[in-house]
């Protein structure tokens, strides 16, 4: 039991994984034993992320390219991480993209975007990925949700909480199809995260209260809250749980 958590020789590959929650979690689980693929566009962020995951938790750890809007990039990146690797034992599907537009004004352009990439992307990575899980008869899996999968929300999130609905019934579903293969595929859904790319509300006292205050712990939520809930649902911890969302959100769906 003393060993549930641990991640020893476990290939984990985390797609987003230069953005502010796929580094905390690529961390996570690189501390937790894992050999940490980092995935995502740009390659010099990527190394930054991949060489920081292993001066610090001492595993091995490498940086791909990847669009994952592409089926032949993701097939590449599959042969790219296989080669190097050998497997894939878990799967961070930590991507995501926000386009906030007025609903009666929404442009189709800007709503296939954010479609591409969070709902499309995410099914080409587990296809790719379940792959080989299902030819090892194991894998974990593990999607980026939101709170806002499932509560509305207004200031233009109309694109944004219709994809992360989406990515809540394709986690059920596909843990229902690939259960016979032992793959759990469960999500993670928090509140808002302050990252790069959410700092200004941080900064200004008034937004920041105006978030804080409809959480019941009072706080802003950090990439690291997430680390936990990641690294439960990638270990043997989590063997008896499949199609389900933790929401890491201070207790916001819970009022």
């Amino acid at each position: 039991m003393e060993d549930l958590f641990r991640l020893d020789n476990q290939v984990a590959v985390v797609i987003g994984g230069a953005g502010g929650i796929g580094e905390a979690i690529a961390m996570g689980l690189g501390q937790y034993g894992a050999k940490i693929v980092v995935a995502s566009r740009s390659i010099e962020a990527l190394k930054k992320v991949a060489e920081r995951v292993g001066s610090e938790t001492g595993v091995e750890s490498a940086a791909f390219t990847v669009d994952v809007t592409n089926e032949a990039s993701m097939d590449q990146l599959v042969k790219q991480v296989t080669d190097r690797f050998g497997t894939v034992d878990i799967l961070v599907n930590a991507m995501g993209l926000n386009i906030k537009r007025d609903a009666l004004e929404y442009p189709m352009e800007d709503w296939e975007r954010i479609f591409d990439v969070n709902v499309k992307g995410t099914m080409i990575a587990c296809k790719y990925f379940g792959r080989v899980m299902r030819n090892n008869m194991q894998g974990k899996i593990i999607n980026l949700s939101s709170v806002r999968g499932i509560r509305g929300y207004g200031g233009g999130n109309s694109a944004y909480c219709g994809t992360k609905g989406a990515v809540e019934l394709i986690t059920k579903s596909l843990a229902i199809e690939l259960s016979g293969y032992k793959i759990r595929v469960n999500a993670v859904g928090p509140a808002l995260i302050i990252t790069p790319g959410t700092f200004h509300i941080q900064e200004n006292p008034k937004l920041a209260e105006k978030y804080r205050s409809v959480i019941p712990l009072n706080k802003l939520g950090v990439p690291e809250d997430l680390v936990g809930a990641a690294v439960f649902l990638a270990s043997e911890a989590s063997n008896f749980v499949t199609g389900q969302t933790i929401y890491v959100d201070g207790g916001l769906t819970a009022s």
